[in-house]
């Protein structure tokens, strides 16, 4: 199941943000623009991003310390300032705040891109050092452990690789074939039965109380984490 890279953009010059969007998606990336940090955290919540571009003159909230809130909630999308701050004082509040690069206004939308895609290669080949989150779910995909509202839980290797296959692909109904092929290695194992015992534990897992409804059953189709 192929995935494009999602990209945000948080800039509150509407002109600005538009061409952003234009050029980025002509490049192929998958592409959403918000004028105001509000919105955009809704996104970060329910999707998979793989990076933000962020301005720090921001309506309501400076946008450095928007990133330093989100890295300490576990947030660790790579993040690029895009601003006019260029102070060298303003620089380094960027990067201790949490941010991967920084490019002052005015630049050039080549550069932009060309180091865009140098960060994403870059995350691609330390994606299991990193974390995924889903809703209140946080897998820290170095140690290989689950959170749920900041809490441990116990979950087995095999509950690990299935939530990280949900995780990525959330929204997406998932069949058994998909996750046989994906989530497990025994040929022997491979059985329906085995996918449904090992997502009913799951569930149990991570929901107990039965309220949350994380992953939802497709009837004669599949698996969904919602």
């Amino acid at each position: 199941m192929p995935m494009n890279n999602k990209i945000i953009v948080i800039e509150d010059e509407e002109d600005l943000l538009d061409l952003l969007e234009y050029n980025l998606s002509k490049e192929g990336f998958d592409v959403v623009g918000f004028l105001h940090t509000n919105t955009a955290s809704k996104i970060l919540e329910e999707e998979e991003i793989d990076l933000i571009i962020m301005d720090r003159n921001l309506p309501g909230v400076e946008g450095s310390e928007y990133i330093k809130e989100l890295r300490e909630d576990g947030i660790q999308i790579p993040v690029i300032y895009l601003t006019a701050k260029d102070k060298e004082r303003e620089i380094e509040e960027g990067f201790l705040s949490g941010g991967d690069d920084y490019m002052t206004k005015p630049f050039n939308m080549r550069e932009l891109i060309l180091r865009i895609k140098s960060i994403l290669k870059r995350t691609k080949r330390i994606l299991n050092e990193g974390s995924l989150r889903h809703r209140d779910l946080l897998l820290d995909l170095g140690s290989r452990t689950l959170q749920i509202e900041k809490q441990s839980v116990s979950i087995t290797k095999l509950e690990f690789d299935l939530l990280h296959e949900f995780i990525r692909n959330k929204n997406s109904i998932l069949d058994r074939d998909y996750l046989l092929e994906n989530v497990w290695q025994d040929v022997q194992e491979r059985e329906y039965k085995t996918v449904n015992v090992a997502i009913t534990r799951l569930k149990v897992k991570i929901d107990p109380k039965k309220t949350k409804n994380y992953i939802q059953t497709i009837r004669g189709v599949g698996y969904k984490l919602s």
